[in-house]
């Protein structure tokens, strides 16, 4: 189906229940690609359907849960989540941005950027090429889905199917922030780790799930692992101008002709689900889930809602 984007409104909870036999997980790998190098890790079967994460904004692919990672390798996946440039063990860039820049991208959307959308969506091809993989299902969430989407639009041949959850079209009326969250947002951060938990736990109690909620101690764990895998303010600033300097990609969307899944959950803080329905609207055949007191958040009882989901919409790429 080429038409209109169809929709499916989910308002309840799967259950959720672990394997006995988990998938073959490999150590944490480094894939050199020009001028960066990115650190990645895979998990099932490399002889099943290639699929790649795309974490977002300041987030390391441990973002993307193992038992969620486990799951989709359980469904046929040969899994791939690797960290962003500027994130976790991957490279940082040497380019430091203004608070000045910043604000500037914020007002207007016109700013110099160290790096674009582009760039990023370059290294996820880059990541395959290394690989050996000519094709994947691409799974982004938030600026991963921006990611996402770009390498649909721009290497066409290498996305077997797309899923963009919590993101939006680069679109500046659609896909807004909470007025709440901008002064978080802009503000410098302090350094230290306590810091940084303190502030991570602040926000993800910000834009988490209001129906799934977390367990602050488990934040607390999950913002501590974050800061020892490798923090970078200066990297967040950088990421954040590609968001803030992206173009609207909606014309690009509608040329798409492969199956695809928007996610997003109706209680999203940090990207209003106006982001997800338009992403929808724009990509021909895509069907948009809307999940009721989501956030900003993969929360693990929706798990099994997006593996289904996923595999869903791989197996319409035939």
């Amino acid at each position: 189906m080429l038409g209109g984007a169809s929709a499916v409104v989910f308002t309840g909870r799967m259950p959720t229940a672990d394997s006995p036999d988990g998938p073959v997980v490999s150590e944490e790998l480094y894939a050199p690609i020009g001028e960066v190098e990115l650190c990645y890790q895979t998990f099932g079967d490399p002889d099943d359907e290639p699929l790649l994460l795309v974490m977002g904004l300041s987030g390391p692919m441990t973002w993307w849960d193992q038992v969620f990672c486990e799951r989709l390798a359980a469904a046929g996946f040969h899994v791939v989540r690797y960290d962003n440039r500027d994130t976790g063990r991957s490279s940082r860039v040497a380019a430091p941005v203004r608070h000045d820049q910043l604000l500037r991208a914020f007002a207007t959307g016109r700013a110099h950027a160290p790096y674009s959308m582009s760039d990023l969506a370059g290294d996820a091809v880059a990541l395959l090429d290394h690989l050996g993989l000519e094709s994947a299902h691409v799974v982004g969430v938030s600026m991963g889905g921006m990611i996402a989407q770009t390498v649909a639009i721009e290497h066409p041949s290498r996305v077997r199917s797309l899923t963009s959850i919590s993101s939006t079209t680069g679109r500046r009326t659609v896909g807004w922030q909470h007025p709440a969250l901008l002064p978080r947002l802009i503000a410098p951060r302090k350094a230290g780790r306590e810091a940084y938990i303190a502030s991570s736990v602040a926000m993800w109690a910000l834009i988490g799930s209001a129906g799934y909620p977390s367990d602050p101690e488990s934040l607390r764990t999950r913002a501590g692992e974050t800061f020892d895998r490798g923090v970078s303010t200066s990297g967040v600033l950088r990421q954040m101008m590609a968001i803030l300097t992206q173009p609207d990609r909606t014309p690009r969307l509608r040329e798409l002709r492969i199956p695809a899944l928007v996610l997003h959950g109706t209680a999203d803080k940090m990207v209003h689900v106006s982001g997800g329905r338009a992403t929808a609207a724009a990509i021909p055949g895509a069907e948009l889930v809307l999940i009721d007191g989501m956030g900003h958040d993969l929360p693990p009882e929706l798990f099994d809602t997006f593996v289904e989901a996923i595999a869903r919409t791989a197996a319409r790429a035939g």
